[in-house]
């Protein structure tokens, strides 16, 4: 019986290729050829209004907790159900962060509850798009702009993913708040192994998003002949990847529709073959106003111990699915730093969801296995 692993990078068969016109064309460090075409393919099918390739998601967001100029005290407000970069990006800027709960029908952040976590030290809102699906960006929106507060979407996960407003547009995620930042991780829809975007929605921000992202010196400024030499005029880092990176990536983006067209496919045979069992374990919910990009397929079990059954009794037929993120606020690192509120939706997907295999050559029998080994919850009382 073959192994089906939780995750299982694509490569479109383009990727070497492109990588050795890189090599060969003798320009491998950051911003080469196939960095511009990345850039150029976001701004023309997203309208992003700049964006610029980083070594990952996580230094994205350490692009932006520095342009928003997080301070020493600080307050940001973050959902607790997250990747630690999520937060590790304003905590090394000194920044206190005031955990927010999910909703109870979905993971994302409850944002009919961020209004009243807000306090003179606010500066900022990170809303994270889990699963590829949108925040409430109206309601955030309104909320930053009535406090003054900054927004940065953390769309680690929602490439190739919409929100639709009270006014009827839709627009791509990571185009709404002042900052977003995306991964291309390898267990992301559109990858390159590490990898990761800023994108810039704020026009004020550009310019010194391009002098931290080069070690904060004005160094793109020279090559594009704007000034006669660079020196060093801000804080920054190493942030940009290697074009052999972007010319891996480049070989995705031409392939997005492929790939985001199968993932469909897959997502919705894993919803036409559980929705019989889901009188035993919560099914994704896709808020009106979010369109699915098939990163990720979950159920929500109704307790950790069922998880944990159904964990076993899929690696005993060889299947491997894996739970995710563990409630911060509860974390060794912060739980004594928490204000002791209780995030009761955040520890309930922390105990009970759980991601099914999902990725581009899953075949439709192994696809069949895993709903079949998930069947064993019906040996459980059903939610009544």
């Amino acid at each position: 019986m073959n192994i089906i692993p939780f995750n299982k990078p694509y490569l479109t068969g383009k990727e070497t290729v492109y990588i050795q016109e890189a090599v060969s064309a003798g320009k491998i460090s950051g911003d080469g050829v196939f960095t511009a075409k990345c850039h150029q393919f976001f701004q023309n099918r997203y309208g992003f209004k700049k964006v610029l390739l980083t070594t990952s998601c996580t230094d994205a967001l350490e692009m932006a907790a520095i342009l928003i100029n997080i301070q020493p005290g600080d307050e940001v407000i973050i959902p607790s159900y997250t990747f630690v970069s999520t937060v590790n990006a304003f905590v090394l800027r000194g920044a206190k962060i005031v955990f927010a709960d999910s909703y109870a029908w979905h993971p994302n952040i409850d944002a009919t509850k961020i209004e009243a976590l807000i306090t003179p030290r606010t500066k900022a809102i990170v809303p994270v798009h889990y699963a590829g699906a949108a925040c409430d960006m109206d309601l955030i929106m309104a909320i930053a702009g009535k406090h003054g507060l900054f927004v940065v979407e953390d769309a680690a996960q929602a490439i190739d993913s919409y929100y639709t407003g009270a006014d009827g547009v839709r627009r791509p995620l990571g185009s709404i708040g002042h900052l977003a930042a995306f991964s291309f991780h390898e267990t992301k829809n559109i990858i390159s192994g590490e990898g990761g975007m800023l994108v810039i929605n704020d026009e004020r921000f550009i310019e010194r998003a391009e002098i931290i992202r080069e070690k904060g010196t004005n160094r793109s400024q020279f090559f594009r002949g704007e000034v006669d030499k660079y020196g060093w005029v801000d804080i920054g880092s190493s942030f940009l990847p290697s074009d052999i990176i972007a010319a891996f990536l480049y070989a995705q983006l031409e392939n997005l529709d492929r790939i985001q067209k199968r993932r469909a496919f897959l997502w919705q045979q894993y919803q036409k073959h559980l929705e019989p069992m889901k009188s035993y374990f919560t099914l994704p919910v896709l808020p009106a106003y979010a369109t699915e990009n098939a990163h990720m397929f979950y159920i929500v079990c109704n307790s950790l111990e069922e998880r944990t059954a159904l964990i076993n009794n899929c690696k005993k037929q060889h299947i491997h699915p894996v739970f995710h993120y563990l409630s911060l606020h509860k974390s060794p690192y912060f739980h004594h730093r928490h204000d002791g509120r209780d995030l009761p939706n955040c520890d309930r997907f922390s105990d009970c969801l759980l991601r099914l295999p999902m990725y581009y050559e899953l075949e439709g029998d192994d696809q069949l296995r895993i709903t079949n080994a998930l069947s064993s919850i019906g040996e459980l009382q059903p939610v009544q």
